[in-house]
């Protein structure tokens, strides 16, 4: 970490007394400044992000009834057809019908974009999201 800079942010106070009341939900650990240092990070990897076209990572978490008719084989043939961007995957049974899956996908992020696409816009997943992150060199 490089030398703390100070600087003042003009706020209106209900906007504040809100962002108040988020830091004190995340806890002792976190104050005001730490929040603001965590909300500059996230648009800094958001930046990275749109801008990039080096490699970088995310998560595609999804939910779905793996009893949906041919789901389950639809999911792993589009894993399989990106097998060399798909560094992981983790299936959970949540109950007698619903499954969690996570999977973890590397690359430029048009390629994550895309796969991320192809799995959570497959007929029978009920929610999902792309979640993208960074090494946090930079940051």
């Amino acid at each position: 970490m490089g030398i703390l800079t100070r600087f003042s942010v003009a706020m209106d106070e209900e906007l504040l007394a809100r962002f108040d009341d988020l830091v004190a939900r995340r806890g002792s650990a976190v104050n005001r400044s730490e929040a603001v240092r965590d909300l500059v990070r996230d648009a800094l990897v958001d930046a990275e992000w749109e801008d990039s076209a080096g490699e970088i990572v995310g998560t595609v978490t999804m939910v779905f009834d793996h009893h949906a008719s041919d789901l389950s084989d639809k999911l792993d043939s589009l894993q399989h057809a990106h097998h060399e961007r798909i560094v992981s995957s983790m299936h959970v049974h949540l109950d007698a019908h619903n499954c969690l899956e996570v999977i973890v996908v590397r690359g430029t992020s048009e390629q994550v974009r895309a796969i991320a696409d192809g799995l959570l816009g497959t007929k029978g997943v009920k929610h999902g999201k792309l979640v993208s992150t960074t090494t946090g060199k930079g940051l």
